[in-house]
């Protein structure tokens, strides 16, 4: 993946930074954020990818409020434009434009309760996460977004559409620049250990975390490696608890920090999380455990 014209929409973002940093040494990158272009506009997303006319198009832009958008009507028309309809504009220009295109989704499309057509909860447990070709049921309006726009991209692989949509979780790694990219769980947890000397901590949902920057290079690594276009799942390894990844932090950063354990109900949300939503990856080689991607973040902050 050399010398390609890559559009990276969503630039500044914790994703879209990274993706800047991994394809601009060797490619003529493009780096849009929401100041050079609103994906959201279906005739500006048009004409703009018809006068650059990239070879590949990654989209890192997303809405990720996931509260905001349970509880409030405006913040959930907004997450419905960014997520679920920009994906299929940004398909059909890319379509028009011979480009592939990359789009990120997440493991939000799952954690329904499994119905009578699809493996039991337990079962995928079992085997170890929910494989790309499990069927999706999203638990809160969030999830319902990305998955309309998973299917917004799905519908046009038909009509010759080159596409990987790529489902990943819990993501961390350098805050981008952006006014809306959101500090990580482990610096949230971070400060709040470091000032209370205690923290509690979710038990009860398990899921992957994923390292923005490992994302990235598995990212080019998958446009690099030939294979069939379709969905894909980069996560890193060892699944956990938001409570487990807190105590291996404290561990590895070498703070004294109680960490409590509580259930989910203790901190009640709007939007109702997954329990389980673990990602496997059938199709790639697996990315590293999470905790040695930890080890390299907490060097961001000096401790």
């Amino acid at each position: 993946m050399a010398n390609n014209k890559i559009l990276i929409l969503g630039a500044q973002g914790n994703l879209g930074q990274q993706l800047v940093k991994m394809f601009s040494a060797d490619n003529d990158v493009v780096a849009w954020d929401k100041s050079e272009i609103d994906i959201t506009d279906k005739g500006l997303v048009s004409k703009k990818v018809s006068d650059l006319k990239p070879d590949v198009i990654i989209n890192a832009a997303a809405y990720n409020a996931v509260d905001k958008c349970e509880e409030n009507e405006s913040e959930f028309e907004l997450a419905s434009k960014l997520n679920s309809e920009a994906p299929g504009f940004l398909a059909e220009a890319a379509l028009r434009a011979k480009a592939i295109l990359v789009h990120y989704s997440s493991d939000y499309v799952f954690g329904g309760h499994a119905h009578h057509h699809m493996k039991t909860t337990k079962e995928i447990r079992q085997s170890g996460g929910f494989a790309e070709d499990d069927g999706p049921r999203p638990v809160n309006k969030y999830g319902r977004t990305k998955l309309a726009g998973e299917q917004e991209i799905i519908k046009l692989s038909g009509k010759g559409l080159k596409w990987y949509l790529i489902r990943t979780s819990k993501l961390f790694g350098p805050k981008g620049v952006s006014d809306v990219a959101k500090p990580s769980f482990f610096e949230v947890i971070l400060k709040i250990g470091e000032e209370k000397g205690e923290v509690d901590v979710v038990n009860d949902e398990k899921s992957c975390f994923t390292y923005a920057p490992d994302l990235a290079k598995a990212t080019r690594e998958l446009l690099e490696s030939n294979k069939g276009y379709g969905i894909y799942h980069l996560v890193n390894g060892a699944p956990c608890t938001w409570y487990k990844a807190a105590k291996k932090l404290f561990k590895i950063a070498g703070l004294a920090v109680k960490v409590n354990a509580v259930p989910s109900d203790k901190f009640p949300r709007p939007a109702k999380r997954p329990k389980y939503s673990v990602l496997k990856n059938t199709k790639l080689a697996p990315m590293r455990d999470y905790h040695l991607a930890l080890k390299e973040y907490l060097n961001i902050f000096k401790l």
